[in-house]
C-alpha cells in the first residue's frame, strides 16, 4: 500500500533529523548516555509502528467459512433467536420423500382417533409406485401407536399407508386434512399427494421444512418415536427388530430431539432433524444430498462449523 510506505519513510526520517539536528554534547559520558536513550526510543516507535501497518494490513479477523455441504438445498435454524445461520436454496422446491411421515404423523395425532386399536397391513398397502420392499408382511396385526412409531422410527411405508386407509374418510380425506394442515401452518410451498412419500409429487423446500420440524416438535409422541432407537415386533413365531433409519440417534455425544430420514430417486437423501449442538437448539434441514451417507456427512461438517463459530 503507497499511503503505508510513505508513512514509514516519513517517520525515520523524522527520527534521523531529530538525532543530528541534538545539541552537541560535551563529554563522552554524556554522549554515550544520549545515544542509548535515542536508541531505545528510536526501538520502541519501531515496534509500535510495525505493530500499527500489521494491524491496518492483516484487516479484521478472518470470517470462519460456511462449510462445504453436499446437500442441494441447506437451512440451519437458530430456534433460541429464529435465525438463519445457514441458508443454502432455502425456497427451492423438491420432492421430500419420506419427510412426509412428519406431516402424517400430526394428522393422525390432531385427530384423536384410537391410538390402540388394531390394524391390518393389507394387500393395498403395499407400495404400487416404486415397488420398494418392506418388513411388515401383509397380515400383521398391529396397533395403530405402533404402526405410527415404524412409521417415524424406521420410515416404514407400509404403516404410513395404512394410518391413512384406515383414517376416517380413507386415504383421499387423509391427504386432503395434510394439504388443510400445511395451509394453516403457512407452507406455502408444500404440497401432498400420499402418506408415506413414496410419490414424487410430495414436494416442499428447506425453508418450509424448518417450520414443520418446528411445529412436529410440539408433539412429544413425535419427538419420542422419531428418536426412538429400535423397535422389536412380536409377528408370530418371529420377532421382527425394526432400528431407526437416522444412524447418528444410535450414535455417543448427540442430543437430538426430532429426527426424520428420507429418500427416493427424485428427492436424493433427505435428513431434518431438532438437535442441541454446541449448547444451542437448531433445526437441521437438508434436501437432496447425493450418497447414501451424504446427509450425514453435511451434519457432520455443520457441527464442526458451529464448534468454530462458537
Amino acid at each position: 500500500m503507497p499511503f503505508l510506505k510513505s508513512l514509514h519513510r516519513a517517520f525515520f526520517i523524522k527520527i534521523q533529523n531529530s538525532f543530528f539536528s541534538a545539541k552537541k554534547i560535551r563529554t563522552s559520558r554524556s554522549k554515550q548516555a544520549f545515544c542509548r536513550t535515542i536508541r531505545t526510543k528510536t526501538a520502541i516507535a519501531v515496534l509500535a509502528l510495525a505493530g500499527f501497518l500489521s494491524s491496518i494490513e492483516a484487516g479484521p479477523a478472518a470470517k470462519v467459512r460456511d462449510p462445504r455441504l453436499g446437500s442441494s438445498a441447506v437451512v440451519v435454524l437458530d430456534q433460541s433467536t429464529d435465525e438463519f445461520l445457514l441458508a443454502k436454496k432455502p425456497q427451492a422446491v423438491m420432492p421430500i420423500a419420506s419427510i412426509t411421515k412428519l406431516m402424517t404423523a400430526m394428522v393422525v395425532l390432531d385427530s384423536g382417533i384410537n391410538m390402540g386399536e388394531l390394524i391390518t397391513i393389507g394387500e393395498s398397502d403395499k407400495d404400487r409406485i416404486r415397488y420398494s420392499r418392506s418388513r411388515l408382511p401383509v397380515g400383521t396385526r398391529l396397533s395403530r401407536m405402533q404402526a405410527l412409531l415404524l412409521a417415524l422410527m424406521a420410515s416404514e411405508n407400509r404403516a404410513a399407508h395404512a394410518l391413512a386407509r384406515t383414517f376416517p374418510g380413507g386415504k383421499d380425506e387423509f391427504v386432503r386434512v395434510m394439504n388443510k394442515k400445511a395451509r394453516s401452518l403457512g407452507l406455502t410451498e408444500t404440497r401432498f399427494e400420499d402418506s408415506s412419500g413414496l410419490s414424487g409429487g410430495n414436494v416442499s423446500s428447506a425453508r418450509d421444512l424448518c417450520s414443520l420440524v418446528n411445529a412436529a416438535c410440539r408433539y412429544p409422541l413425535i419427538r419420542t418415536f422419531s428418536t426412538r432407537k429400535e423397535l422389536v415386533l412380536k409377528n408370530g413365531r418371529r420377532p421382527l427388530r425394526f432400528v431407526n433409519t437416522n444412524s447418528l440417534v444410535r450414535a455417543a455425544g448427540w442430543d437430538i430431539g426430532l429426527s426424520k430420514t428420507g429418500y427416493i430417486q427424485e428427492s436424493g437423501r433427505c435428513l431434518v432433524m431438532q438437535a442441541l449442538l454446541e449448547h444451542r437448539p437448531v433445526v437441521i434441514v437438508l434436501l437432496n444430498a447425493a450418497g447414501s451417507r451424504a446427509q450425514i456427512n453435511d451434519v457432520l461438517r455443520i457441527r464442526q462449523w458451529l464448534e468454530r463459530i462458537g
